[in-house]
C-alpha cells in the first residue's frame, strides 16, 4: 500500500537557558547564559499508508505536539526527515499547505466576528477553490457535519461543539490529502463527541483522507483507529494495532459489583488468597460499589468471581474488558520500547 506519510529518524532539539537563583543569577543569565539542550523528539520513525486513521498518543510532554508541528511544517527538524504525499513540509510551504488540513483542539482558525458562511468564503479564496468545487464541497460538509443550523451565525456565538464542527469543515474545505486532528473532542459532551467521531469516520471512508489523531480521550482511539503510535519522552515506545497492545500489555480485567451490605467488603482479601502484588490487583470502593482491577495472567476471571461470591452477597456484577488507559500506564511503567 502506498505511504502517505514517511517519517525517518526525526529529531528536534531546543536550547534552554538555565538561570541560577537570585539577582546575580539573572545578571549572569543575561551576559553569560548557561544553555542546556533539551531533546524534545529523539529519533522517531514511522509510516502511514494512504487512507489510514493513525492514533498518535502519549502523556503530556511526550513530544506529540512537536512531532505534529514538524509534520505540518511549523517547526524545522534538527535532523531526520519527514515526507507527506511526496513533499517535504518545510519546503514550498504555499503548495504544501494545500495538501493538508489542521485542527488544533481549542485554538480556532476561524474569524471570530465573521458569520461562518463568510469565513468559508474567505478560505475559498485563500485556497483558490473553484466555484463549482466549492459548492460541491460545502454540500458534502453540510451533510457530514450538519452546519446548516448555524452557518449564518458569527463564530463568537457558536457553542464549543458547533465551533469544533466548523473548524473541521474549514480544515477540509480544500479537500486535503492529510488531516491532522489535535484533541478534536476535548471539552465536548458525550453526544457531540459521538457526532464528531462519526463525521471523522465518514470523511475517511468516503474520501480516503489520511488522518493523524492525537487525543487524551482513549475512546476516540478505540473507536476510530486500528493502529497507534505511542511516544514517551521523545521516543517511540509502541507502534502497532490496538489488539496487539491489549494482548501484549493489557491482560487487565475489571470486576465491578454492588454489595448488599458495604461492611462485607472487609471479608475480601484477594492479595492473600491468590498471592498477588499491588501491581497485579487494586480494589476501589464507594459505599456499596466496588471495582477490582486484576491481572488475568496471574488469576483467572472465574476464580475472582467464585471467591467473591463465596464471601459476600451481591446485588449486581459485571466484568469489563481491558481499558486502554490501564495498558498505557503498564507499558510506561515497564519501560517498553519498540
Amino acid at each position: 500500500m502506498e505511504n502517505m506519510i514517511y517519517v525517518e529518524n526525526l529529531r528536534k532539539e531546543f536550547r534552554k537557558i538555565i538561570k541560577e537563583p537570585g539577582v546575580k543569577g539573572s545578571i549572569k543569565a543575561l551576559f553569560k547564559p548557561n544553555k542546556e539542550i533539551v531533546q524534545a523528539v529523539d529519533g522517531i520513525s514511522f509510516e502511514v499508508p494512504k487512507g489510514e486513521i493513525l492514533g498518535f498518543i502519549g502523556p503530556n510532554g511526550a513530544g506529540k505536539s512537536t512531532v505534529i508541528k514538524m509534520l505540518t511544517g511549523i517547526l524545522m527538524p534538527t535532523s531526520g526527515k519527514c515526507v507527506i504525499n511526496g513533499q517535504i513540509p518545510q519546503k514550498n510551504r504555499k503548495n504544501y499547505v494545500k495538501e493538508i488540513g489542521v485542527v488544533f483542539g481549542q485554538r480556532t482558525q476561524l474569524w471570530w466576528d465573521l458569520a461562518l458562511r463568510e469565513t468559508y468564503s474567505v478560505l475559498k479564496e485563500i485556497y483558490e477553490v473553484p466555484d463549482d468545487k466549492y459548492q460541491q464541497r460545502m454540500a458534502f460538509l453540510n451533510e457530514v457535519l450538519e452546519l446548516d443550523s448555524f452557518i449564518t451565525s458569527p463564530v463568537r456565538t457558536l457553542s464549543l461543539g458547533q465551533r469544533m464542527r466548523a473548524d473541521i469543515a474549514a480544515a477540509l474545505l480544500h479537500s486535503p490529502k492529510v488531516l491532522f486532528l489535535d484533541e478534536p473532542t476535548i471539552g465536548l459532551d458525550v453526544v457531540v463527541k459521538e457526532n464528531i467521531r462519526n463525521a471523522i469516520k465518514k470523511i475517511n471512508e468516503e474520501e480516503g483522507t489520511t488522518v493523524i489523531l492525537t487525543t487524551h480521550d482513549l475512546s476516540d482511539i478505540e473507536l476510530l483507529c486500528k493502529r497507534i503510535v505511542m511516544i514517551d519522552k521523545g521516543k517511540k515506545v509502541f507502534d502497532g494495532e490496538i489488539g496487539d497492545l491489549k494482548h501484549n500489555f493489557g491482560n487487565v480485567r475489571t470486576f465491578a459489583f454492588e454489595l448488599v451490605n458495604a461492611s462485607e467488603l472487609s471479608k475480601l482479601d484477594y492479595r492473600t488468597k491468590y498471592r498477588l502484588s499491588d501491581d497485579d490487583i487494586t480494589v476501589q470502593s464507594d459505599k456499596n460499589s466496588v471495582s477490582v482491577k486484576f491481572n488475568a495472567d496471574k488469576v483467572g476471571v472465574e476464580d475472582i468471581i467464585a471467591y467473591t461470591l463465596s464471601k459476600v452477597h451481591l446485588n449486581d456484577m459485571q466484568i469489563k474488558d481491558v481499558d486502554i488507559e490501564d495498558i498505557i500506564k503498564r507499558l510506561y511503567k515497564n519501560g517498553v520500547e519498540s
